[in-house]
C-alpha cells in the first residue's frame, strides 16, 4: 500500500511540475509578445510569472534582463543575466546581456570578459566582436580622460565621456565627471542639468551632489553651495573634493565680507589687502574672483592707483565678459586719466549690454570729453588751469603773447619765424575764446567753434621795425 501511495505522489508531483512547466511557458509567450509590441512594463510583469514558475530556468532570466535593459533599469537587469549564466554557464545569450549591462554601467574590463566568454562559445559571433571593440574604445576613453583631467583640459575629458557614455550609457561615474569638467569650463547650466538627472534616478549620490554645490559655487552662490557640499559629505563622509570644496567657500565668503566692511568703513588700505588674500584663495572661482578684481579696482581708485585699478578690472572682464560693473569702473578710470577713447569703448560695450538712461548719459558724456580732447585745448595754450579766472587768462595770454610775438624772433630762422608766428595766432584765438563769456561757456561745453574761430587772433602785428603789435583784446606790446 505504501509503495502505491508513494507511486501515486510521485506521479503528482510530475504531473504538477508537466503543469508549472506548461504555465510558465505560457507566461513566456505572453512576455514575448508584449515585448515584440514594446510594452515592456507588461512583458516585466509576464516574464517575472515565468520565472515565479520555474525560478530555474535560464532563458527566464535572461529575457527578463532584456527588459529590464530596454526599460533602463540596468543594475536589475545585470542581476538577472548574472543569475540566468549562473544557471547555465553556456547560455550565450545570458553572457552576451551580462557584459551589455556592465559596459552600459560604465565596467568595461567586466564587459570584456563576458563577451569573450560568448566568442569562446560561439567564435564567429559578430556582435560579440562589435562588443568587445565598444569595451575597447570606453577603456581608452577613460585613459584619455584621465590624462585630460590631470592636465586641466576639461573640454577633452567632455569630449571622451560624450563618446564613452555612447556605450556606456547609465554610468553616473562618467556623468559626474562630464558634469564636473563642464562646470569648471564655466557651463553651469549643462552641468547643473547632468547631475539633477542623475539625483532623480538616485537622490544619495554624494558626487551629483558635490557638482550641483561646485556650480552653485561658481555662481557666486556659496551659501547654497555649502548646504550641497555638507549634504555630499553627509552621504560620502570621505568625499574630498566636496571637503575642500566646502572649506574654500567657507573662507572666500568671509574674507570678501571682511574686504567689504574694511571698504565702507574707509580703511582702503586693509581692504585691498583683504581682497587680494581673497583673490589666492581658488583660482578657479571665476566668478567670484572677477568681483574680487572689480572691488580691488575700486580700492584701487580710490588709492589712486589709477592703473592698477584699470589692470584689476581688465582682469575681472577677461574672467567674466558680461560683467558690467567692471566695465563702468574701468571707463571711469580711463576717464580720469583722460584716455577718452578707451573709456567711450568701455561705455559703448556697457550700453550695448544695457540700455538704461545712466548708461546712454555715460556714454554721451565720454564721446563729449573725446571730441573736446580732439580740439585745440584753448588752456593748454595759455597755460591755464580749466577753472582758471578772467584775470589769470589775461595776464597768461600778455605772457604768452610776448612770448611767440614774430618781432620777437626776426632774427630766427625762417623756420622758427613759422612756428612762432603760428604759436602767436593760437595763441590769440584762444584769448579770444576764453576772454568770451559766451564763447567759453560754448567751448566747455564742446560746441564747435569753428565759425567764431576762423579769423582769430594775430591779424595785427606788424614784423617790420615799428615794433608795435595788437592782438585780442587791445593789448599792446612794445619791442625795444
Amino acid at each position: 500500500i505504501l509503495a502505491v501511495v508513494t507511486c501515486d505522489n510521485h506521479k503528482l508531483f510530475l504531473s504538477f511540475i508537466s503543469l508549472s512547466s506548461r504555465e510558465a511557458e505560457s507566461f513566456k509567450e505572453q512576455g514575448n509578445a508584449y515585448y515584440i509590441k514594446k510594452d515592456y512594463s507588461e512583458a516585466f510583469n509576464y516574464y517575472t510569472k515565468a520565472i515565479d514558475m520555474c525560478p530555474k530556468n535560464a532563458s527566464y532570466y535572461g529575457n527578463r534582463a532584456a527588459t529590464l535593459m530596454m526599460l533602463s533599469r540596468h543594475r536589475e537587469a545585470l542581476e538577472d543575466s548574472q543569475q540566468a549564466v549562473r544557471l547555465d554557464d553556456t547560455f550565450m545569450k545570458g553572457h552576451l546581456r551580462e557584459g551589455k549591462c556592465h559596459l552600459s554601467l560604465g565596467n568595461a574590463m567586466a564587459a570584456s570578459r563576458c563577451f569573450h566568454r560568448v566568442l569562446e562559445l560561439e567564435p564567429d559571433n559578430s556582435q560579440a566582436q562589435q562588443e568587445v571593440k565598444n569595451a575597447d574604445s570606453v577603456l581608452e576613453y577613460e585613459k584619455m580622460a584621465e590624462i585630460g583631467f590631470e592636465k586641466h583640459d576639461f573640454r577633452m575629458v567632455v569630449f571622451c565621456m560624450d563618446r564613452a557614455l555612447e556605450s556606456a550609457s547609465a554610468c553616473h561615474r562618467f556623468k559626474v565627471l562630464k558634469a564636473e569638467c563642464l562646470a569648471m569650463l564655466g557651463r553651469y547650466p549643462e552641468a547643473q542639468s547632468v547631475a539633477s538627472d542623475i539625483l532623480r534616478m538616485d537622490a544619495t549620490n554624494g558626487d551629483a551632489l558635490y557638482v550641483r554645490g561646485l556650480c552653485l559655487y561658481y555662481e557666486d552662490c556659496i551659501d547654497k553651495a555649502v548646504q550641497f557640499f555638507v549634504q555630499a559629505l553627509r552621504m560620502a563622509p570621505d568625499h574630498e573634493k566636496a571637503r575642500l570644496a566646502c572649506r574654500n567657500a567657507k573662507a572666500l565668503k568671509a574674507k570678501k565680507e571682511d574686504g567689504n566692511q574694511a571698504f565702507k568703513d574707509g580703511n582702503y588700505d586693509v581692504a585691498y589687502e583683504l581682497y587680494s588674500e581673497a583673490l589666492t584663495i581658488d583660482p578657479n572661482n571665476i566668478k567670484t574672483n572677477a568681483k574680487l578684481f572689480c572691488n580691488r579696482g575700486t580700492v584701487g581708485s580710490k588709492l589712486k592707483k589709477i592703473d592698477q585699478a584699470i589692470e584689476d578690472c581688465t582682469k575681472a572682464v577677461k574672467l567674466d565678459e558680461t560683467y558690467i560693473k567692471a566695465y563702468l569702473r574701468r571707463a571711469q578710470c580711463y576717464m580720469d586719466k583722460e584716455e577718452y577713447d578707451e573709456a567711450v569703448r568701455d561705455y559703448e560695450k556697457v550700453y550695448q549690454t544695457e540700455k538704461t538712461k545712466e548708461h546712454k548719459h555715460l556714454l554721451k558724456n565720454a564721446q563729449l570729453e573725446l571730441k573736446k580732447s580732439k580740439r585745440k585745448d584753448y588752456y593748454k595754450v595759455l597755460g591755464v588751469d580749466k577753472n582758471a579766472t578772467e584775470d589769470e587768462i589775461k595776464k597768461a595770454y600778455r605772457k604768452r603773447a610776448l612770448m611767440h610775438h614774430p618781432d620777437r624772433h626776426s632774427s630766427a630762422s625762417a623756420e622758427i619765424q613759422k612756428e612762432e608766428e603760428k604759436k602767436f595766432k593760437e595763441v590769440g584765438e584762444a584769448f579770444t575764446v576764453l576772454s568770451d563769456p559766451k564763447k567759453k561757456s560754448r567751448y566747455d561745453s564742446g560746441h564747435d567753434l569753428e565759425d567764431d574761430t576762423g579769423n582769430m587772433g594775430g591779424e595785427g602785428w606788424r614784423s617790420a621795425g615799428g615794433g608795435r603789435a595788437s592782438g585780442p583784446g587791445n593789448f599792446f606790446f612794445q619791442f625795444g
